[in-house]
């Protein structure tokens, strides 16, 4: 049987690797398919065998996703991650970026949250729905839209 090289000793199939990170099984294929995550060795019935590197990878995604990064800004930052002769600036100028975009859409989350208080203040819960004045302000904002 081929030796897997792992940290610890330690492989996983496809489905543990995928209830150790908390992800579904098409999740790895996924990212497997996109180049997130480096197709594993196999042993010999041609099961796939996960190293503790692909646990600490997926963790590595679901972290930076979580932080708002998008799976291909996610590549990039993988790349740097890997590449020696890539600068930390690099990666200063992505998370800067995000932070841009994250106030951006703090701020349009704001004015949907402020719109939506002013559309909701003169509701009451004893008219019928199809004359709920949101319901009524927001379609007569939707035609004015077009």
């Amino acid at each position: 049987m081929k030796t897997l090289t792992a940290k610890n000793g330690v492989t996983y199939t496809t489905g543990k690797l995928a209830r150790r990170a908390g992800v579904n099984l098409q999740t790895i294929r996924y990212y497997e398919r996109s180049g997130l995550l480096p197709a594993p060795e196999r042993n010999e019935s041609g099961y796939r065998q996960y190293t503790e590197n692909a646990l600490v990878r997926i963790r590595f995604i679901k972290k930076a996703q979580a932080l708002g990064f998008s799976l291909k800004e996610i590549q990039e930052l993988l790349r740097l991650r890997a590449d020696e002769n890539r600068q930390c600036k690099e990666v200063q100028d992505l998370v800067l970026s995000k932070i841009e975009e994250l106030n951006e859409r703090i701020v349009e989350l704001k004015n949907a949250q402020s719109t939506l208080q002013d559309l909701i203040k003169d509701t009451t819960e004893a008219t019928p729905a199809p004359e709920c004045p949101f319901l009524v302000e927001l379609e007569k904002q939707a035609a004015m839209a077009g």
